[in-house]
């Protein structure tokens, strides 16, 4: 699953959204890392709604426009969910390998990272 796929299905674990709301919580989850342009996201929302992990909630009209809500299916739902057990799982045996290399790494000795003396 792409970071972008992840995020957007994610911006929809908890309601509907319609397009822009999407962009604005992918956004804001990812603490400003992932930034989808419309094109993207409209990409993502189209492969997202052909491999059936969610689809269009409703459309309404607000100020002459049309805005399209998505939802999240129960096969979204599940993918979400494995994806973030799949992701918590590595990051949990990155976070014991980086606190297993911090207990047996050598002290650091010799020139700096510089090679040279000081």
């Amino acid at each position: 699953m792409t970071q972008a796929a992840f995020f957007v299905l994610t911006a929809l674990a908890d309601e509907p959204r319609h397009g822009y709301g999407i962009l604005r919580e992918v956004e804001e989850l990812s603490e400003g890392a992932v930034r989808l342009r419309v094109g993207t996201l409209y990409g993502v929302l189209d492969r997202l709604t052909a491999d059936g992990l969610i689809v269009l909630d409703r459309e309404e009209v607000q100020q002459g426009r049309l805005r399209r809500y998505y939802r999240l299916t129960d096969e979204g739902l599940q993918a979400l969910t494995a994806e973030a057990e799949r992701m918590a799982a590595g990051a949990d045996a990155a976070q014991k390998r980086i606190a297993r290399g911090r207990r047996t790494a050598p002290p650091a000795t010799g020139p700096g990272l510089a090679g040279g003396l000081a």
